[in-house]
Order: structure tokens, then sequence, then C-alpha cells
């Protein structure tokens, strides 16, 4: 079943990963429990754009509800899929090209960000955790050349671009790492990072572009791994503060919020994967993610089940991607080569870059 005119409302709130590019039996079942919501993609499940769809649609079939598809399909050294799909660029030379020509780097964000999109919606995925809005600050390396620049407004200015280029091919968008990664050397993946900075100082540069993208219409965010010490003893996604006092409260942020990996070495600090899920939840979670751990991935599905929202149910309806019926000869005809030449330019004058 095709995400495409699809009304029932996305039930589950737990996104896992499935083995390889063919289903298993034991993908099959988890497809089917009642709190499987989505599906977020690697690399180990791409061969081929025709590989892919038959993917998806067979994901779509083992589940008895509508599923959200998803991928971290940013550009740069974050891109799952390649042969088959066009190479982009990492966001830091779209900031160098901000630097040089704000109103072209603009254009050319747009354009980015639409042709990763569109051909991601070709493949039937809903959407990609996208766009980064943290702070190119030169001190998080796992963040590094993914951040757009270092200057909020200037991440602000080309996230938006960014974003509607995503919307025009019917996809939402998700910013992360709210409220920001970008000030902290640890890798989350493998340690948890403490910010130490105060409030006022996250408050007024790293969290200035989510404010931004919201009144730009940014369909979701996606919390960081990272306890702030000054504001709270807990990751900001298991954090009442920044979810439910900052998010909800103070920026009046009423879409998606989707935990970051539960499976990452920063959220072992909340407990047991179920301990884990449960507690993202109850911070203000609408959708959990738990990737690589299969055997995770059963015990925080069945500590889910039940835990449905009416409210996180609607708000997940905002990801299903919307349909485009002239996609797909917008991908072959002029739009479609103009960006791809565009993001050759951006990946050969990163190459040479990293060369010289």
């Amino acid at each position: 079943m095709s995400s495409e005119g699809n009304t029932a409302l996305i039930t589950g709130n737990v996104m896992l990963d499935v083995a390889g590019m063919e289903l298993t039996a034991e993908d099959i079942e988890r497809l089917a429990h009642p709190a499987c919501g989505g599906v977020i993609l690697f690399s180990r499940n791409y061969d081929n754009p025709q590989q892919l769809a038959a993917l998806v649609s067979s994901m779509r079939a083992s589940s008895p509800t509508p599923l959200l598809i998803s991928v971290d399909h940013e550009g740069g050294r974050v891109q799952r899929f390649h042969k088959g799909f066009t190479s982009l660029p990492p966001m830091s030379w779209l900031g160098q090209c901000y630097d040089q020509d704000a109103g072209k780097a603009l254009l050319q964000a747009r354009e980015l960000g639409w042709l990763m999109a569109a051909e991601c919606r070709m493949a039937d995925i809903d959407f990609s955790f996208a766009p980064v809005l943290d702070l190119g600050l030169g001190v998080c390396d796992v963040i590094g050349n993914r951040a757009f620049h270092a200057d909020p407004d200037v991440i602000s200015a080309l996230a938006a671009a960014w974003m509607h280029g995503m919307h025009d091919a019917g996809m939402a968008a998700v910013g992360k790492h709210f409220p920001g990664h970008g000030a902290v050397s640890e890798d989350s993946h493998l340690d948890l990072p403490v910010d130490r900075r105060d409030i006022d100082a996250i408050m007024k540069n790293d969290v200035r572009p989510y404010i931004s993208m919201f009144s730009d219409g940014l369909e979701a965010v996606m919390p960081a791994h990272v306890i702030y010490q000054q504001a709270d003893e807990h990751a900001a996604g298991f954090s009442h503060f920044w979810l439910q006092q900052v998010l909800r409260d103070q920026l009046q942020f009423d879409g998606v919020i989707f935990s970051d990996d539960l499976s990452m070495a920063a959220a072992a600090s909340a407990g047991s994967y179920a301990t884990r899920a449960l507690s993202a939840v109850d911070a203000g979670c609408d959708m959990v993610l738990i990737c690589n751990q299969p055997q995770a991935a059963d015990e925080i599905l069945q500590a889910m089940q039940g835990h449905h929202s009416v409210e996180s149910q609607h708000r997940l309806q905002t990801m299903v991607a919307k349909q485009n019926s002239t996609l797909a000869g917008q991908l072959s005809g002029k739009r479609g080569s103009k960006a791809v030449k565009l993001a050759d330019e951006g990946v050969t004058a990163t190459a040479m870059e990293q060369t010289a």
C-alpha cells in the first residue's frame, strides 16, 4: 500500500529498521506489530532504485496499519543511497556559497532540497531526517560539514530554502538535533556529551534556527542525546524541560518530536531499552527510533504496545508524503537536470577543497 492518498492514521509510535534488501520473517513479524509505526532505511537496505521501491512496497504490505518510511539522506557523508541516486554535497558547501552570494545560495539550497526529496519520493519514501540545524562551530566532528554555517541566521535562511525544496516534492522536514549538537566535542553515538553553556546562550544561538523554521512550517524535530547541564540533568530527548517547557510551551511547537536512535551510547543513561522508550514518550516524543538492535526493537515494541496518543497520531500524519504526479517528469526534465548539475558542482568543489 503506497503512502499516497492513504487517509488511515499512523497508529504505532516505534520506528525500527530491517535487516537487508529483502524482508526476513523476523522483519515481517516486527512490521506487523501494532506498536510499529515506521521504518528507517540504511545503506544495507539499498542496491538500486527498483530494488528499493520493491522493498518499500513489501514493507507497507507487511503492516496492517500505515507506516512512515524514512531515511537519513542529508547529503555529504550522510547519504544512504548512492548508485542510481545523485551524490549531494555537504551542507557546509551551501554555507560557503552563501558567503559569496546569498541570493544564489538560497536558490541552490532549494533545488538541492528538492532533488534529495524527489529522488527519495520516487521510491515511496515519506521523508528524510533533514535538515541539520546545528551550528557549524568546528567543535563537533560528528556534525562537522553537515552543518550549513556557524551563523544561526544563515542556517535559518539556508535550511528554510532546503525545506521549501523538500516541500516542492511533497516531503515534510525534520530539524535536528534540538536544541543543538554543535557546541560539544563528543559523538553521542559513542559517548554522552555534556554542554555546560548557560541556557541563555543556547536559546540565543542554537535554538534561533528552530524558532525561524517553526514560523516557516517545519513539521518535525529530533532532539539531541546531549545533556545541557545548566538546564536539566536529562539528555534533551528524555527531558520534560526541553520538550515540554521549551518546545511545546515557550516556542509553541505543535509538530512531531522524534527521538534520536535509542541504541546510541548517549541514550544508555536513560536505562534499559524499554525504559528509554517509555522515558522518551513520557518526556514528549511522538515516535521513538531503535536502530541496529533487533532484540532491543522487540523489547521496545512490547513496552510501547498500548501507548497510543491521539495527539501523536495526528501529528505523525503530517509526515506522510504528499502525492505529486508530475515528479518523475520534473526529475527527468529541466529542473532535474539543473539540480543534478548543481549537486555535481558542489561535490566536485568539496572534493577539491578536501584534497587541497
